[in-house]
């Protein structure tokens, strides 16, 4: 090989390894992304609860599990995925007289999203999602699958909602596996307990 063809060869060779980077940055960063936002009772001192167990009246997951007499897979992903991350934080799990009752729900539904990037001059764009299109009065709109997950903490004491959780993350499939399960969980109770420095100690 010249010197002038390895000129050309070598600059190709760096852009491409460089597209090859981003691409696999940006795919990570894709797949770990989970929108989690929380609320809760502000007069709760969150510090005294010890003991949690399942709320008695747990409403059917999408797969109408608990509805149907038995356990969903999906139903099966949350439980497994909540008691990690309860284990995790000191909690311990008791049937007799708990501090708390936890209640979920999870879903999938169908979105759509609109590009905040395209102008409107016929320009190609590429981004979250893939080809957005071109054309002049065209509104690109990305239709993908949501998995949303809500978890509730009640007070079993007064019977109250002390803290709400929620996740929403894009999925591949028409259903929560059990890797974004815990991906969701993990990320929603990362938010627990708050921080409040008006909450009461």
């Amino acid at each position: 090989m010249n010197r002038i063809t390895r000129f050309f060869v070598r600059p190709a060779a760096l852009a491409l390894v460089g597209i090859s980077l981003l691409l696999g940055a940006t795919s990570c960063a894709t797949s770990s992304r989970v929108g989690v936002s929380s609320d809760f009772d502000h007069s709760v001192n969150f510090r005294a609860y010890k003991t949690w167990a399942w709320y008695p009246q747990q409403q059917p997951d999408t797969e109408g599990g608990p509805a149907k007499g038995y356990e969903s897979f999906l139903d099966k992903r949350m439980r497994a995925a909540v008691e990690t991350e309860m284990q995790k934080k000191g909690l311990t799990y008791s049937e007799t007289n708990p501090d708390l009752y936890i209640a979920y729900s999870a879903k999938v539904e169908e979105k759509q999203s609109v590009s905040p990037y395209y102008n409107g001059l016929g320009y190609p764009y590429y981004g979250y999602g893939g080809f957005y299109g071109r054309g002049y009065g065209y509104t690109p709109v990305t239709e993908y699958k949501a998995g949303t997950v809500i978890i509730d903490f009640v007070d079993a004491h007064r019977k109250e909602l002390a803290w709400r959780g929620t996740g929403q993350a894009q999925l591949d499939q028409q259903t929560i596996s059990e890797q974004e399960t815990y991906r969701i969980v993990g990320s929603i109770l990362g938010t627990y307990p708050p921080q409040d420095t008006n909450a009461r100690r």
